[in-house]
C-alpha cells in the first residue's frame, strides 16, 4: 500500500493537472482549431455547406411583411399562353399591343410604378405598328422601369441609349460597385419613352440559387440601380443615392449590404406570396372596361401599387431556384428585394471580424469545458450543448435578420470536442488505468471508484479527523 501510494505520489508530482491548466490547455487547443475554420470560412471553403445551412434558416423564418400588400405581380403563365392561342389564335411570341394593353391597365389603376422584367431588344415580329402602340402606351403612362441586362462579356451595347432616361446620380464613398462594360438595351424608342431603366442581372451562388442581389453595377460612368430599386426610386421620387461601405442610402432608407456589395434577401415565402394575377386576367379586364363591360380584376387591385410583370410558364425559361423554391419565377427575386427596401428589413450580414470571433469564442470554450469533463456523463452534456450552441447562435440571429455564420462555428466546436476527448483519454484515461491496478488489492472497489473520480482526494501522509470507534465482541 505504501510503495503503491509512493508511486501514485511519484506520478501525480510530474504529471497531475489542475482544473485551471487543463482548461487553458482546452482553451489553446480550441483557439488553434477555431483559427483553421476561421480560415476556412474566410476563403470560401465552406461556402456550400453554409449556404445550405443558410436556406434552412430562410424557411424557417420566410414571413410576409408589412410592405408585401404593396407589391402585386402580373406573371405570364403557361394558362395565359393556352388562352391566347386558343381563344385569340395568338401563339408565341406575343405581340407588343398585347403588353401595351397590361401597361394601359396599370395606369387606368394608378399603379405607383410598373416595372417589366422583360428584354425588348429587337423590333416586334408583328411590325412596326405594333411597337408604336407599346410604347405610346409607356409614353402615356410615365411610371414604366424598362429592363436592361448588362454584362460583363455579353452585350451590343456600349454606351447609354440617347434620349434615355439618366438613372439616380450615386456617391459612392469608398464603395466599389461591378464594373460591366456591355449591355442588351431596348429598342432605342422603348427605352426613351420609359421613366427609368433598371438591370435585371441577377448572378446566382456557384450553385445556381438565388440568395442575394447587387442593388447597381455601373455602366458607361453612370450607376444603374437593379430593376427593383430603379421602381422604388421612381416610385418614390429619388433622384439621388448613397452609397457607403455596408449600406446604400435611398433617401431616409438604409439598405444593407454585404462586404461583396449585395444585398442578401429576405425571402417572404415561396412563389406567389406577393398577390398575384395572370397576365391573361389583366388583358381581359382592360378589353373589358374600353368596352364598357365589368372587368374581372378591380382596376383597385393596383392602385398605388408596384408592379411587376414577368414570366412564369415553364417554356419562357424564368424559373430560378431560390432558398424557398427550386422553380421560383425570376421576376419574384426583384420583387422580393423591392419588398425588403419598402420594409427596411433587408439581412444585415455580420461584419467578418465578428464572424471570426464568434468562432474563435466558440471553439476555445468548447476545449475548455471538455477538458474539464470528469465521467462520461459530463462529457455527454458538454458535447450535446457544445454541438447546438453555434447552430442556436445562428438560428437566434436569423430571427433577428441577422446573417451569421454555422458551419466554421459547428466544424470549431466539433473539432475541438474531438481533440480535447484525445487529450482526457491519453492523460486522465492513463491515471485512472493506473489507480485501479495499484490500488485494487489494497482498497474495495467502492473507494476506488471515487478516487478514479477524483484523483485529488488521495493523500500522501494521510488525513488527521476526529473519530468515534466502537469495538464489540459478538458471542453466538
Amino acid at each position: 500500500m505504501r510503495a503503491a501510494s509512493a508511486a501514485l505520489g511519484r506520478k501525480r508530482k510530474a504529471g497531475h493537472k489542475g482544473p485551471g491548466r487543463r482548461a487553458l490547455e482546452g482553451a489553446l487547443l480550441g483557439l488553434l482549431v477555431a483559427g483553421v475554420f476561421a480560415g476556412l470560412g474566410s476563403f470560401g471553403a465552406l461556402d456550400a455547406l453554409e449556404n445550405r445551412l443558410w436556406d434552412l434558416r430562410v424557411r424557417t423564418f420566410a414571413r410576409p411583411s408589412e410592405a408585401t400588400d404593396r407589391i402585386r405581380l402580373i406573371l405570364l403563365d403557361q394558362g395565359s399562353l393556352d388562352w391566347a392561342e386558343k381563344e385569340l389564335g395568338v401563339p408565341w411570341p406575343w405581340p407588343r399591343e398585347f403588353y401595351g394593353v397590361i401597361v394601359s391597365f396599370l395606369t387606368r389603376s394608378g399603379a405607383r410604378a410598373a416595372a417589366f422584367d422583360v428584354l425588348y431588344t429587337e423590333t416586334s415580329f408583328y411590325g412596326v405598328e405594333d411597337d408604336e402602340s407599346f410604347v405610346a402606351a409607356v409614353r402615356e403612362s410615365g411610371r414604366t422601369v424598362a429592363a436592361v441586362q448588362l454584362s460583363r462579356e455579353q452585350g451590343k451595347d456600349l454606351s447609354w441609349p440617347s434620349g434615355a432616361a439618366e438613372p439616380p446620380s450615386a456617391a459612392l464613398n469608398g464603395v466599389s460597385l461591378a464594373d460591366l462594360p456591355r449591355g442588351v438595351f431596348p429598342i432605342p424608342e422603348l427605352s426613351a419613352a420609359a421613366a427609368a431603366l433598371g438591370n435585371v442581372l441577377a448572378v446566382p451562388d456557384p450553385d445556381g440559387v438565388n440568395r442575394a442581389l447587387a442593388p447597381a453595377a455601373r455602366f458607361d460612368g453612370r450607376t444603374v440601380p437593379t430593376l427593383a430599386l430603379a421602381a422604388y426610386c421612381l416610385g418614390e421620387g429619388i433622384r439621388d443615392l448613397e452609397f457607403r461601405p455596408g449600406a446604400v442610402k435611398a433617401r431616409s432608407r438604409s439598405i444593407p449590404l454585404s462586404a461583396d456589395g449585395h444585398v442578401i434577401l429576405r425571402y417572404r415565402g415561396p412563389s406567389q406570396t406577393h398577390r398575384t394575377v395572370n397576365a391573361g386576367a389583366v388583358l381581359r379586364s382592360e378589353t373589358a372596361l374600353r368596352d364598357g363591360g365589368t372587368p374581372e380584376i378591380d382596376p383597385e387591385f393596383f392602385s398605388d401599387r408596384y408592379v411587376f410583370f414577368g414570366f412564369s410558364a415553364p417554356g419562357l425559361k424564368d424559373l430560378r431556384p431560390a432558398p424557398v423554391g427550386e422553380t421560383y419565377p425570376g421576376v419574384e427575386v426583384h420583387a422580393t428585394l423591392l419588398d425588403n427596401i419598402l420594409a427596411g428589413d433587408a439581412v444585415r450580414p455580420l461584419p467578418l471580424w465578428a464572424s471570426a470571433v464568434l468562432v474563435l469564442v466558440l471553439g476555445m470554450a468548447a476545449g475548455a469545458a471538455i477538458r474539464l469533463c470528469r465521467d462520461a456523463l459530463q462529457s455527454a452534456a458538454v458535447l450535446a450543448a457544445a454541438l447546438a450552441l453555434p447552430f442556436a447562435a445562428a438560428w437566434i440571429a436569423a430571427a433577428f435578420g441577422i446573417w451569421a455564420p454555422a458551419a466554421a462555428p459547428e466544424g470549431a466546436v466539433l473539432f475541438a470536442l474531438i481533440g480535447g476527448f484525445v487529450v482526457n483519454y491519453a492523460g486522465e484515461g492513463r491515471q485512472k488505468r493506473f489507480i485501479k491496478e495499484a490500488f485494487s488489492q489494497y482498497l474495495s472497489p467502492v473507494v476506488i471508484e471515487r478516487l478514479v473520480h477524483d484523483p485529488d482526494k488521495l493523500t500522501l501522509g494521510g488525513e488527521k479527523r476526529c473519530l468515534s470507534i466502537l469495538f464489540s465482541d459478538i458471542r453466538r
